[in-house]
């Protein structure tokens, strides 16, 4: 994988660069839609493409349940399976294991957990992960790492923070597959001790790029910005920075400034199947009453497909009649959303206006807009 940085934003920190990875180019800023079990809800990769969707996230923990890693090795790995040309990273499982709350046993070792598919008890270190991710076949794969709640105590942030740099070394050595870009994860909960010292024990191990993870769990925002904010100065320049499952784009704006290159999140195609869309001018709640004969489309300044073709009473009146097809189109038009986003964000970036961009933004929208 090669990270190139194309400019750097003087009145900031934000970035715009380019990741080539296996013959794809992705430009940065880039948001990741979650493709969780192998698929972006209620989208194919055709939708996806004419979003300008280069990379999606799929979660290792969740493939390993169902169908199996194996299973997806044999077909091909997750390109071939999904029938997915872009790029694609997969989350390690982290966050998920650590969510199952009485069903799991940490140790130095790794984790316990029962299956929440069919109750069996299995067992995963940071070697199997690994491995799930190799058979899985993504361009990018994470370490394993422990994640904790917030709030939470210093000393039970620090067992963890020694618990991910420890996974994350044995991590380096089990990857076989050097195809696939590995990150390390930094944790360390809102204590700026145990973030910077993650931080710089991760660059030591030079890893091709690092995660920032155990944010938007609670937190708010200030306590977020605070954390990129003092951790970010010990990243080295020369390597892509993801912050993990952050989607609001008042939040994704905040993180870019910061200089963040990635991000992943459900927010675009969980809000979509709720009838929430995301546009120019704040969020359209397309079950109000005051859309049933709005012949506009959900947002003026917006060409996609859905923005094109439809208008707001057509929506509502989709998700009234309870039919799938009102749930992919504001997914499909959240998508967009978010990516010309993104597309706006990095020429603002080139034109070293991305402050002012971020303003404009922020005060286009009404009250607090879009989180």
């Amino acid at each position: 994988m090669l990270f190139k940085l194309k400019a750097v934003d003087r009145q900031s920190k934000a970035r715009c660069g380019e990741l080539k990875i296996n013959n794809l180019r992705i430009p940065t800023p880039v948001f990741m839609p979650v493709g969780t079990q192998g698929t972006v809800k209620t989208l194919t990769p055709r939708c996806l493409e004419e979003t300008n969707t280069r990379i999606i996230l799929c979660n290792a923990f969740h493939l390993c349940l169902r169908p199996g890693e194996r299973v997806v090795k044999q077909l091909g790995g997750l390109h071939d399976f999904m029938g997915w040309a872009g790029a694609i990273i997969t989350d390690s499982g982290g966050y998920q294991v650590f969510s199952l709350t009485g069903l799991t046993r940490v140790s130095d070792d790794g984790v316990e957990f029962q299956s929440p598919v069919d109750g069996a008890k299995i067992f995963l270190t940071p070697e199997k992960v690994i491995d799930i991710q190799n058979d899985l076949g993504a361009d990018i794969i994470m370490c394993f790492d422990e994640c904790v709640p917030y709030p939470c105590e210093h000393d039970r942030a620090s067992t963890a923070v020694k618990r991910t740099l420890d996974w994350a070394e044995r991590c380096l050595n089990a990857n076989v597959n050097k195809k696939q870009a590995l990150f390390g994860i930094i944790q360390g909960s809102v204590f700026r001790d145990l973030r910077i010292d993650c931080a710089k024990k991760l660059v030591e191990m030079n890893f091709e790029g690092y995660s920032i993870g155990g944010l938007s769990v609670g937190e708010g925002s200030v306590l977020m910005n605070e954390v990129l904010d003092y951790t970010i100065d010990f990243l080295p320049p020369d390597r892509p920075r993801y912050l993990m499952g952050v989607g609001f784009p008042v939040d994704i704006l905040n993180a870019i400034e910061r200089g963040v290159d990635m991000f992943d999140c459900v927010i675009p195609t969980r809000n979509g199947r709720n009838g929430c869309a995301f546009t120019s001018t704040g969020k359209v709640k397309i079950l109000n009453s005051q859309y049933k004969e709005d012949s506009s489309p959900l947002d003026k300044a917006c060409s996609c497909y859905t923005c094109q073709n439809f208008t707001r009473a057509y929506l509502r009146h989709l998700f009234q009649s309870n039919e799938v097809l009102g749930l992919i189109l504001i997914s499909l038009h959240n998508i967009h959303y978010f990516q010309n986003l993104m597309q706006q964000a990095r020429e603002s970036i080139l034109r070293n206006e991305f402050k002012e961009f971020k303003a404009d933004f922020l005060s286009s929208l009404p009250g607090a807009p879009l989180s």
